[in-house]
Formats: C-alpha cells, structure tokens, sequence
C-alpha cells in the first residue's frame, strides 16, 4: 500500500504554515477593510529560525492561501532575523555561530537569554497608492 501525503511526516509542517499564512491573509484583509479597501502590494513579515516556521513551506502555504483571494498578487517579503543572546560575562548583545550552540562567540560563554531570533511579526504593508 502506498503512503499517502498525510503519511509523511513533512506534512504536519506544511499544515502548520498553511495556518500561520492563513492568519497573516486575515490580518490583512482586516487592515486593508480598515483602509477602505486598498490594494495591499506586499506583506513584510519579520521571521527568527527559532519560530518554528520553515520560510519556503510559508511561502508556498501563501500562494496557496491566497490564491483565491483579492491578495493572490500581494508579495510576502520574508526578512530573516538572525539568532542573537544576551552574554552575561561580555554584558552585551551578541550572535551566535549556530543554532546548536548558544554561546558568546567573543568569549565562548553559555548563554540563556535570547534576544533575537523567535520573530513571527507581521511588520508592514506595502498599499498601493
């Protein structure tokens, strides 16, 4: 018997960002209701490899999302946000070199607060004059 698309486990993401599209589609047809219906040309969405959310899979969940909509032309612009921590031993804002490793990379120190990198922010609109 062979496995359906509901069987592979890549699925559940796909849903996953079909959802977050879903929600970022509404977000904007309420702000452009707001506006008296104005064409909304792109979206600009703020977006930390720690949200959870795979940038091609909500890509391709918005052309789906949209597709049937007065949005299917409007562009999702994906700015991606880099991981950064607080280090407690530099007292300073500082990136990390992988998502394995939370450390300082100026003095190697374990570091527990994120300061960056879990954006799922829908941070403006590009409307059509």
């Amino acid at each position: 018997m062979a496995a359906s698309a509901w069987d592979k486990p890549h699925w559940r993401y796909r849903m996953h960002e079909l959802s977050i599209a879903m929600g970022i589609l509404e977000l904007t047809e309420e702000e452009s209701e707001k506006r008296g219906g104005v064409h909304v040309e792109a979206i600009h969405l703020r977006l930390g490899p720690l949200s959870g959310i795979v940038k091609e899979a909500l890509l391709s969940a918005w052309q789906l999302a949209s597709e049937e909509t007065e949005f299917k032309d409007s562009r999702l612009v994906i700015e991606e946000v880099p991981i950064a921590v607080f280090c407690s031993k530099c007292q300073a804002e500082r990136p990390v070199e992988s998502i394995q490793q939370f450390c300082c990379v100026e003095c190697a120190t374990p570091a527990n607060e994120v300061v960056r990198g879990r954006e799922l922010l829908v941070s403006a609109l590009e409307l059509a004059e």
